[in-house]
């Protein structure tokens, strides 16, 4: 193929001045924190329940739950076609990095890369693709090449030069478990990460993260009330230490808790058999706002957008290196 790919990454904070960008897919997921005029006391209520929940997992050596910190970037990734003009640079994906603070000593511990993952690759697959299909059709089914393209693009982005010079492991995604799945607890605990969850069967989700090269296992934290999803390549346990893994778990459990309460501020434990339910009526708010009715109709728009400016300008292309690349 004469055609090859390049990989620009820019970051910004987030934190109390957070402003989101117009050109950003995070923001379906973070527009709503900051915005209106209490949007600075919604942002530091959200990073203060992350440094609250990483003090409360992290006790060791912490008798006043205050030691740690949280600094979160929000990663984005352009991708642009050699041979074609500057400005296509179109915005492939946007990943969240960790970063831990240490008062006692000082010290900067590099958390990881990942944790919430947006992209508008799969905006298009699952708001534009996978309702066409089924359009008509009496029984729900699953295109054969679903997500070839974007897990393709992504296992391309992390053996970039871009993602090594810029991460030395690979991510870890952290989102809710599936509530169209039901989950057993194993006998199997770890310290940080707590209660082992298996599911019944594999997920669209799952099946999808798959295509990126990415296995799951499903933990409950202690102090958590549900089971989180967590993706990952190679030792989930063993590549990461455990003030890394707080870092992810403090961060998506958080966000987890304004997104979904129905799931992750319930009122009740998940038990030995759970299944995740949005119309559960028993559980508690945040002070944080969350449109998730808006974020729905975002994700739809942004699935037309990559149709028009990015899947359809340059679908030969795209076909043939996709084919190319899994040969």
């Amino acid at each position: 193929m004469t055609n090859d790919f390049k990989f620009a990454i820019k970051s910004v904070p987030f934190n109390e001045d957070y402003r989101p960008s117009d050109n950003t897919r995070i923001t379906t997921n973070f527009a709503n924190l900051a915005r209106g005029e209490n949007r600075q006391e919604n942002l530091r209520n959200a990073l203060r329940m992350i440094d609250n929940r990483f003090n409360a997992l992290a006790h060791w050596d912490n008798p006043q739950s205050d030691r740690y910190s949280v600094e979160l970037e929000i990663i984005s990734v352009e991708m642009s076609i050699v041979g074609e003009a500057a400005g296509d640079a179109f915005p492939l994906i946007e990943i969240l990095k960790t970063t831990i603070v240490d008062r006692k000593s000082g010290e900067r511990i590099d958390g990881i890369v990942g944790n919430n993952f947006s992209s508008y690759v799969r905006d298009y697959d699952f708001s534009v693709v996978l309702p066409a299909h089924n359009k008509d059709q009496l029984k729900f089914s699953i295109p054969v090449d679903f997500g070839d393209l974007h897990g393709n693009l992504f296992k391309n982005f992390l053996g970039s030069e871009t993602y090594k010079s810029h991460f030395s492991k690979p991510p870890v995604i952290c989102i809710s478990a599936s509530t169209s799945k039901t989950y057993h607890r194993t006998e199997n605990h770890h310290p940080i990460m707590g209660a082992e969850y298996r599911q019944n069967e594999c997920s669209s989700t799952d099946k999808y993260f798959e295509k990126m090269g990415m296995q799951v296992r499903y933990f409950m934290p202690s102090g958590s009330v549900a089971p989180l999803a967590f993706y990952f390549i190679g030792d989930l346990l063993g590549d990461y230490t455990n003030l890394e893994l707080i870092g992810t778990i403090s961060t998506m459990e958080t966000f987890q808790r304004i997104y979904r309460p129905e799931i992750y501020n319930a009122n009740a434990v998940a038990g030995a058999c759970y299944r995740p339910n949005l119309k559960h009526q028993d559980y508690s708010l945040t002070r944080i706002v969350y449109d998730r009715d808006e974020r729905n109709r975002l994700a739809v728009e942004q699935g037309k957008f990559t149709e028009e400016h990015f899947i359809k300008p340059y679908k030969t292309v795209l076909d043939q290196w996709s084919a190319n690349y899994a040969a």
